[in-house]
């Protein structure tokens, strides 16, 4: 059985409106990324708002990301990334610049929102996301994610005090993200629900993408093995495989090059 596990409870939900987070996929060719990721996660798509370059994945009836195609043209990353919600596009961007960040792309106003393509001091790449008008997608279940973000990152203490200035991380306001240091990592939760790790050990200069600073986003899944397998025949390849507390987790390639990670870990905590 391949797909997204359902049954994964007690992460933070990415969508609906007070979601702490979206992901999306950048891609060079919409029909593929569709049809592998419908193989190997279970995924239908629909198409979205924002033109005949991007659709919506969906596990069910609840949106679980976006899948955006763009041209050869354009300089930029084929790459999952996690885009945070924010209050004020313009200001969290200009607080990634003060803090040596970099702000690629925006604040661009894009459907019912503002988006920011940002790279935090080490040079991995995420997004920003003002929300601008209610959302209509129904949220997920209570306490059910379908996707979770890992960051890898030159140093976990240092990431986590740009991010958690960037975004109000800690900051005592409602609904904020909580910070705590647990072991040699440091995890993020949003109302009270993992959302992410953060891990030190990337090497800025590293050939390999999957030691450099990078976000990746994690997906749970029932049956890991048949979902390598069925990525694996689809025109994915197996990339690396980390075995801990917890379970398993296999980053992935997918036909077009990007990176992501399935696991049968059931909590990214």
């Amino acid at each position: 059985m391949t797909g997204s596990d359902p049954r994964t409870a007690s992460a933070a939900p990415l969508t609906g409106p007070a979601a702490p987070c979206w992901v999306t996929l950048m891609t060079r060719n919409l029909e593929t990324a569709e049809r592998f990721y419908a193989q190997v996660l279970g995924w239908s798509f629909r198409p979205g708002r924002l033109g005949a370059d991007y659709s919506v994945a969906y596990r069910g009836e609840v949106p679980v990301a976006g899948v955006f195609a763009v041209s050869s043209a354009f300089q930029v990353a084929v790459a999952w990334t996690p885009y945070f919600a924010v209050e004020d596009a313009d200001v969290a961007a200009a607080r990634v610049r003060e803090r040596s960040g970099t702000v690629a792309v925006g604040p661009l106003t894009l459907g019912k929102g503002r988006g920011v393509l940002a790279s935090d001091r080490d040079g991995a790449s995420f997004g920003l996301w003002e929300r601008t008008e209610a959302s209509a997608s129904p949220p997920a279940p209570a306490g059910h994610a379908h996707a979770w973000l890992r960051l890898r990152t030159r140093n976990a203490f240092d990431a986590a005090i740009f991010y958690g200035e960037v975004l109000d991380w800690a900051s005592g306001r409602p609904g904020c993200c909580d910070v705590a240091y647990e072991g040699d990592e440091v995890i993020v939760r949003c109302g009270g629900h993992p959302l992410a790790r953060i891990s030190s050990g990337a090497v800025e200069s590293a050939v390999d993408p999957v030691v450099r600073p990078h976000w990746q986003v994690q997906f749970p899944v029932a049956d890991l093995a048949a979902t390598v397998s069925a990525a694996e025949r689809h025109g994915g390849a197996l990339v690396e495989e980390r075995t801990g507390f917890g379970g398993t987790e296999v980053t992935l390639r997918d036909p077009d090059g990007a990176l992501f990670a399935v696991t049968d870990v059931r909590s990214p905590a």
